[in-house]
């Protein structure tokens, strides 16, 4: 179901009259349809279906390159993502990291962004996001193994309370052989590594 825009500028403007400004002067009359606008692009994943984009996936012994198997994990570093946290209603962004381990299919990496997108744009926190990603690309593909880490700045961390603005959350979700803290080491190694590098 797509957001109420009607509904959500309605309520903006209650808001605005209820922390004492005034709803039809100049500068905020637009405001209320301005934030509906940005709620439906901030919260578009509500109901969607985010394993739908691993839906097409690739043989890897019978498709266009099988003389190409990979023997060790996918990685795709540095997806940009934006979420909306479900405890204040504000804003955190970062980078997820997605590897995993193929099986007989693999999927074109351009469907694991999406993956990450649609289950962002939700009211979220980082910890469950990270979980659902997992959870969906675990559930979708034949895969061995499953590492994402999420690398975000929130901003009811750095803009409110003791105001950290330098803090970022790491987290960390893993299924199949890469639950395995020594599975997983190499490819935490190499995150790291491209820390060193100044490529994240």
């Amino acid at each position: 179901m797509p957001v109420d825009r009607d509904r959500v500028a309605a309520l903006v403007r209650e808001l605005l009259a209820a922390i004492g400004e005034d709803p039809e002067r100049p500068g905020l009359k637009l405001t209320p349809q301005r934030v509906a606008d940005a709620y439906a692009e901030f919260f578009s994943g509500v109901g969607t279906d985010a394993a739908a984009p691993l839906a097409h996936t690739i043989s890897v012994s019978r498709g266009p390159a099988p003389d190409t198997l990979p023997s060790g994990a996918v990685m795709l570093r540095d997806i940009r993502f934006r979420s909306v946290c479900e405890h204040h209603l504000l804003p955190f962004r970062g980078h997820a990291h997605i590897a995993y381990l193929p099986g007989e299919q693999v999927v074109g990496l351009g469907a694991l962004p999406k993956v990450v997108d649609i289950l962002a744009a939700r009211p979220q926190v980082q910890e469950r996001l990270g979980e659902q990603i997992a959870d969906t690309i675990a559930g979708s593909l034949d895969t061995r193994g499953v590492l994402v880490v999420l690398e975000a700045s929130h901003e009811c961390v750095t803009m409110r309370g003791d105001q950290q603005s330098e803090a970022s959350t790491v987290t960390i979700a893993a299924r199949g052989e890469l639950a395995e803290p020594a599975a997983r080491a190499e490819l935490i190694a190499l995150l790291g590594a491209s820390r060193t590098l100044g490529n994240g």
